[in-house]
């Protein structure tokens, strides 16, 4: 019985693989974004602490001191949040290109598997071909020989 071989056996492999690494770059991605919007969970509960913190000061004894130290801490959180949202907003971007090249990598080791799937279907058809040829020339020989005995 022949062996099927794929000729571009080597090429699917690679292309395996580079799924396999498009898939841990899509979770680094992906782990990078959740990291980055936790920190700006952070920053926001930490504002939140700051103005409530600032309410208090307003309402009770006023400490001209602290109130602005307050404020400043607010406008420093502001700050930073406006950062974080941008480096949130990076993140999902590089996590959206991640996507897009897994999918790319995915359709193109799919692509190749339909081309061996192809090629082994063909393969059978051929061997089934050369089978039923082996059996006529059998059968042609058999029935040759039967009238030379007659």
């Amino acid at each position: 019985m022949a062996k099927f071989i794929f000729k571009m056996e080597n090429i699917l492999k690679i292309k395996r693989q580079l799924e396999n690494q498009e898939r841990m770059a899509y979770g680094e991605a992906t782990a990078k974004l959740n990291e980055e919007e936790e920190k700006l969970r952070a920053l926001m509960a930490r504002r939140m602490e700051y103005e409530a913190k600032a309410k208090e000061l307003v309402s009770g004894n006023l400490k001209l001191a602290e109130i602005t130290y307050n404020r400043n801490s607010i406008n420093v959180m502001k700050s930073l949040i406006r950062s974080q949202m941008i480096e949130v907003q990076t993140a999902r971007k590089n996590q959206e290109l991640a996507r897009k090249k897994l999918a790319d990598a995915m359709t193109e080791r799919k692509t190749y598997e339909k081309l061996k799937e192809k090629a082994f279907e063909n393969f059978k058809k051929e061997v089934i071909y050369e089978e039923n040829k082996v059996n006529d020339e059998m059968v042609s020989y058999r029935y040759h020989s039967s009238e030379e005995e007659i």
